[in-house]
């Protein structure tokens, strides 16, 4: 589903910060090697993760769902100099495509990468977050705010991705839809939670900015 027409959207390109060479290597390389690119966050939203990253300048950064990286070096750009992403992703295959590519940019040595399901490996972490990028499995996005909440510092934020799901949050529910009923919980939870306070932004496939407070 389009949000806005692809015309509004290619404006939108247009007049927002220009792709940095190296991402648009990734992207391109990403469309010509991996299944499913449309999975890249891609320019307009990953100039988006690059402002809020600057705007917040986190210190520690956890993302969830790594795919080919491109998501984890907008959110490097705005981070500290000597400050660490983490980064969780369950495809074994993708782990070498994404070094790569992290090796070739500024924060190479910043960037640690772990493979395997993120509800086993989150709670391995010793460390307190300042910004957290959530993009993988609908099914867990539940289960990994739940996680991520106590490992926030105060006033740091978590980003939520495909919130709108195509637009299948305004549609009736198919009961063997797990994904979307996930989602439909998830945001009830980001807009009531007293732990946060929440924005949903209609950006691609919706973004939520939840900041803890």
């Amino acid at each position: 589903m389009h949000f806005i027409s692809q015309e509004l959207e290619d404006y939108i390109e247009q007049h927002s910060e220009k792709e940095p060479l190296l991402l648009a290597a990734l992207n391109k390389e990403t469309y010509q090697k991996i299944l499913l690119p449309r999975m890249l966050s891609g320019h307009f939203q990953g100039r988006v993760l690059s402002m809020l990253a600057k705007l917040i300048r986190p210190m520690h950064i956890l993302e969830i769902g790594t795919y080919t990286g491109y998501s984890a070096l907008c959110l490097c750009e705005g981070m500290q100099e000597n400050g660490a992403l983490h980064t969780i992703d369950i495809k074994e295959e993708l782990v070498d495509f994404q070094r790569k590519h992290f090796d070739k940019s500024p924060w190479g040595a910043q960037i640690f990468q772990y493979l395997g399901e993120a509800v086993d490996i989150i709670p391995t972490l010793d460390q307190k977050f300042d910004l957290v990028f959530i993009d993988a499995d609908k099914e867990n996005y539940l289960n990994y705010f739940e996680l991520i909440v106590p490992r926030m510092n105060k006033g740091g934020i978590i980003l939520s991705d495909n919130v709108l799901w195509s637009g299948k949050v305004l549609e009736p529910l198919n009961p063997k839809d797990l994904s979307t009923k996930v989602l439909l919980e998830y945001n009830q939870l980001l807009a009531n939670d007293s732990r946060v306070e929440t924005v949903l932004l209609p950006i691609r496939d919706g973004l939520t900015v939840s900041r803890v407070l």
